[in-house]
This record gives structure tokens, sequence and C-alpha cells, in this order.
């Protein structure tokens, strides 16, 4: 068996995108909602985006992170830095994921102690059917992602879509395995659980997630 995707998101500086590309990130995420710690200009992201793309031989997919943004200004930023996927938060819409094709990465947001039914949420899989991926993490009051907080990653295990799904909420190299096993995803999403600082990626931690993963 491959190892399971990794995507190391809220990447700001060169060195951190850089070494997520060299431990093996299979995706790395650019964060372009304004309100984040992690949020790039475009001239930065598109600096990250082309050293992303010249190193090494291997693929890595480089997501534009957006939150209840203008599909224009989507559209401006993706041309500017090169995007492979766009990452849509904010509950959009099916007809604003679908107008994004199979570059479409939906964020399925799942309470933390009272998740939705399996029906619920294969219905919200279902209505987004060219969608690449979807990937699930926790409802926070006030953040869209990199919150640091888990939640009940068994709540998508049953589902049935062939689609790859990763899983993001309170995951670092400790938790890597069992959000995992519990949720049955592809892959996991990572941003806070190997930080140092919002937005400053740790190496170390880096590392032993991609250790951990790997001697799995």
């Amino acid at each position: 068996m491959s190892r399971p995707l990794v995507k190391i998101c809220g990447v700001t500086r060169l060195d951190d995108a850089l070494a997520a590309v060299d431990l093996g990130a299979d995706l790395v995420g650019l964060n372009f909602h304004p309100a984040s710690p992690r949020c790039l200009t475009a001239e930065r992201a598109a600096e990250i985006a082309a050293a992303v793309r010249e190193r090494g031989e291997r693929r890595t997919l480089l997501v534009g992170v957006f939150v209840a943004r203008p599909a224009a200004e989507i559209a401006a930023l993706d041309a500017a830095v090169g995007l492979d996927l766009v990452q849509l938060h904010g509950d959009q819409s099916p007809a604003e994921a679908a107008a994004w094709g199979a570059r479409a990465l939906p964020v399925v947001r799942v309470a933390r102690d009272a998740p939705p039914p399996p029906a619920e949420l294969a219905a919200a899989l279902a209505a987004r059917p060219a969608a690449w991926g979807f990937l699930f993490d926790v409802r926070h009051e006030s953040l869209w992602g990199g919150s640091g907080e888990s939640w009940r990653w068994e709540a998508i295990a049953g589902l049935a879509d062939p689609r790859p799904r990763l899983v993001a909420g309170g995951i670092g190299p400790d938790e890597a395995l069992r959000a995992l096993a519990a949720s049955g995803a592809a892959g996991v999403d990572v941003c806070s659980g190997v930080e140092s600082a919002p937005g400053i990626k740790d190496r170390r931690k880096m590392e032993r997630l991609f250790a951990a993963l790997a001697a799995a």
C-alpha cells in the first residue's frame, strides 16, 4: 500500500514549502483568506509556487485556500499563482464548486460533538460530482482552518465516494494515524499541528509526521 496523502497547509515561507516538498508532501496549501495569519499576497504565493514547481522530480499539487471569496477574485489569484486545486470554504454552493470542475476541493465542516448523519454527508458529496476530492474539517465558531481542534473523525468512515478524502482538525504527528484509522480517509491535512507559531512550520514536527506515516 502507498503512503497516505499529506497536505501541508498554511505555508507562508519559502523554506517551509521546500522542506514539505523534500519530505514528500503531496499537496501544499497557500492561504488567501485575509483574516488568517497565514494569508499570502499574490506575489508571495507566486514565489512559493514557482519554487515548489521547480523542486525535484515529484509532483506536488498547489492548493489555493479561499473563504467565501468572489469567483472573479479566485480566478485572478489562480492566474497569478498557477494553482492546481481550489479549496473552497465558506459553505459554498454546489454551483460554485462546479465552476472549478475537477480542480475543486470543497470543504465539508463537521460539528465537533454532533456530526451530521452519514446520509447528509453522502448527499453533500454527491451534489459536487466533478470535484477532485473533499476536505473534512471541524466546524469552528470563528476559524475556517488551523484551529488545532479535533473532532469525531469516525463520522466520515462509512462514506463510499471513491474520490480522495482528506481529514483535518487537530492533527499533528501524534494524531495522524489515529485520524486516518478512524476516518478511513485517503490522507491528512495538517496546519497548526506542524507549526511553532501560526504560519511558521516546524521541520522537526513535519519530519515526525512523515516518519509516522511511512512506518505505518
